[in-house]
């Protein structure tokens, strides 16, 4: 057994008198995906923010490689990638540009980016401005950015939202590859068949676990 890189002991969350989370464990070791499914409102995200650091528990502990996790940590910061929303886009820098700012700021060289581009089918809009993308091509662009930094978790909130079919084979892609390289996964999805890339797929409903298993025995149909 692998140790756990990730380790999320007795959390709970509320907001006001909602109960979001209720007592989750959870461990992801290096190297593991681990997929979180579940519908709206079951808690995937508020999860996926307290696992990177992004929100506090109300009760229950948050633990990084051994040590408690607070988003201000500079080693969190420098080992945990996240693909969230485009709230973190900067309107006036184009595509290259916003990857050319995350290659300085984690001191990575400049080179992969145009590899990038390229894998994400962005090659096209190197040269453009957030504003001017579909929705896919912003979310190809947050997965370019997580990809080219330095990374040892890796944390996704839905990152098949968006995507035509071929770039949700790609995405797969680069989830299996994730794991090759010893990178932890962590991702929440609405999706049985993105999750069947996972190792572990565990399904949240109203806050709590109710699965937590492989794909085949979480996500085999009724009567199996």
């Amino acid at each position: 057994m692998r140790a756990a890189l990730l380790t999320v002991t007795g959390v709970s969350r509320t907001f006001g008198e909602r109960e979001a989370l209720r007592a989750i464990d959870l461990e992801v070791a290096a190297g593991e995906c681990v997929a979180l499914l579940g519908p709206n409102g079951s808690g995937k995200s508020t999860l996926l923010r307290i696992a990177c650091g992004r929100d506090r528990p109300t009760t229950g502990e948050v633990h990084f490689d051994g040590e408690p996790m607070t988003e201000d940590d500079v080693r969190v910061r420098a080992r945990v990638a996240v693909v969230g929303d485009a709230l973190g886009c900067y309107p006036d820098l184009t595509v290259r540009q916003h990857l050319e700012l995350v290659a300085v700021a984690h001191r990575v060289p400049a080179e992969r980016i145009d590899a990038l581009l390229s894998e994400q089918r962005l090659n096209g809009h190197a040269d453009s401005l957030p504003s001017a993308l579909s929705s896919g091509q912003l979310q190809a662009m947050l997965l370019a950015a997580a990809l080219l930094r330095p990374r040892d978790l890796l944390v996704l909130d839905e990152p098949e939202q968006r995507l035509d079919p071929r770039a949700r084979g790609r995405l797969a892609d680069v989830l299996r590859a994730e794991g090759g390289t010893g990178v932890a996964v962590l991702f929440a999805t609405h999706q049985p068949e993105l999750a069947r890339v996972a190792q572990r797929v565990i399904v949240l409903e109203d806050g709590a676990v109710v699965a937590d298993g492989s794909p085949d025995e979480v996500l085999k149909e009724p009567g199996e």
